[in-house]
């Protein structure tokens, strides 16, 4: 097996433990903004060395698109997923969160003429179908407003992707997310309280460390070794991790029509993923 898959694996793997974390951080009474931001505030630092280390240099041309890419991929993403799960899940949020690939081929043959196959078509109302079982909409009252910022969060982690293929066209990515959660953190703070817990802070840097900084730099290091469409395959372990990790540390569970709907969400996206290298 190349060493490639396995830090695929691993990159995905921190992917999923941030819900974990924001679920260990609601602990101290932080709010979604506060926490956001420290993690922005955090990972900017760790990469501003990183990239200074490589002779890094400011693009000022560029600094209208990342302003843009940074609202949608940090300020808006970030938030909407922290907070479905702070009022729901890790387990619910991960799932909604899922719905990506459905607004990412719309996206795709909207924006750049990608081709929606008779594979896609199925995989979509695959991932579709498994969100209303998620959902659960027989207790649609109590779930409405966590539905609705879990399926927002899959929009916005849809435009993350959209926005990253603009980005690397013109920057190295270590570069691309340097600029995006700088911005980021920029919108944030407005919003956040500064005066923290000392308690919180081993939970903000590990926040900030495994599923931000961490997991991009497997993932980056991966593509070395692995084609982009065989990575974005296996990165589906991301949804599974997490479930399994809310299980262990939360003794989160599912009910079997939500399970049902777990496995279709992670399997269409899978045959969206696969079906996107063939194309």
């Amino acid at each position: 097996m190349k060493k490639g898959y396995i830090l695929i694996f691993l990159a995905a793997s921190m992917w999923g433990t941030l819900g974990i974390f924001a679920k260990l951080l609601y602990q101290f009474n932080l709010d979604p903004f506060t926490i956001t931001f420290y993690r922005t505030l955090i990972a900017f630092s760790i990469l501003l060395l990183y990239n200074y280390s490589n002779d890094f240099q400011i693009k000022r041309h560029r600094l209208p698109f990342y302003a843009l890419y940074g609202f949608f991929a940090v300020f808006l993403f970030y938030i909407l997923y922290l907070y479905t799960v702070k009022i729901s899940s890790v387990s619910f949020a991960v799932l909604l969160l899922y719905s990506a690939p459905v607004y990412s081929t719309i996206l795709g043959y909207a924006l750049f003429k990608e081709k929606i196959t008779k594979a896609k078509i199925l995989a979509l109302i695959m991932v579709i179908f498994g969100v209303f079982l998620v959902a659960n909409l027989d207790h649609w009252d109590a779930n409405k407003i966590a539905t609705v910022l879990g399926l927002l969060s899959g929009l916005t982690y849809a435009l993350y992707g959209i926005l990253a293929k603009i980005a690397v066209k013109n920057e190295k990515p270590e570069e691309a997310l340097l600029y995006t959660i700088g911005f980021g953190a920029l919108f944030l703070a407005p919003f956040s309280h500064f005066k923290i817990p000392y308690e919180s802070l081993p939970y903000l840097f590990g926040l900030a460390f495994f599923p931000t900084v961490l997991g991009y730099i497997l993932y980056n290091k991966a593509l070395q070794e692995v084609e982009v469409s065989k990575a974005s395959i296996i990165s589906t372990v991301e949804p599974v991790v997490a479930l399994i990790l809310a299980y262990l540390i939360f003794r989160e569970t599912l009910t079997p029509q939500q399970i049902v709907g777990a496995v279709f969400i992670i399997l269409g996206s899978l045959i969206l993923h696969i079906e996107e290298k063939r194309v």
